[in-house]
């Protein structure tokens, strides 16, 4: 990797965790989703400060060219990063669904006990 790219990759680092904390600090994204981000930012960096250790693991696994490797390693960041959404998004599902039945039930118990007092 060239000195340039090098650097410049840094700097994209740089803005990536200026953007991650700018949006914890807005309150746009929550602290316990912020560490996979976190997570993925910090790997891409060392990746990128220590080139050879990059090209090293892809060797280690088998993969013949450093492109292919590149690109599984961000198929399988999206991978785990859906993963952990579609999660999220599973439990939120199951909170509004108990809240809305909640809801109607305590909106029931209310109609019921001002049929009494008419």
């Amino acid at each position: 990797m060239s000195t340039t790219l090098q650097l410049f990759m840094i700097c994209a680092e740089v803005l990536y965790f200026v953007l991650i904390f700018t949006f914890l600090k807005k309150k746009t994204l929550s602290l316990k989703y912020t560490f996979l981000w976190l997570f993925a930012g910090i790997v891409m960096l060392i990746f990128t400060i220590f080139p050879m250790l990059f090209v090293n693991l892809i060797k280690l696994c088998g993969v013949t060219s450093i492109m292919n490797g590149l690109f599984a390693l961000c198929i399988f960041f999206i991978i785990i990063i859906l993963m952990s959404l579609t999660s999220i998004v599973s439990k939120q599902t199951d909170r509004i669904r108990t809240l809305t039945q909640e809801n109607a039930i305590l909106e029931k118990r209310l109609r019921e006990l001002e049929e009494k007092d008419k």
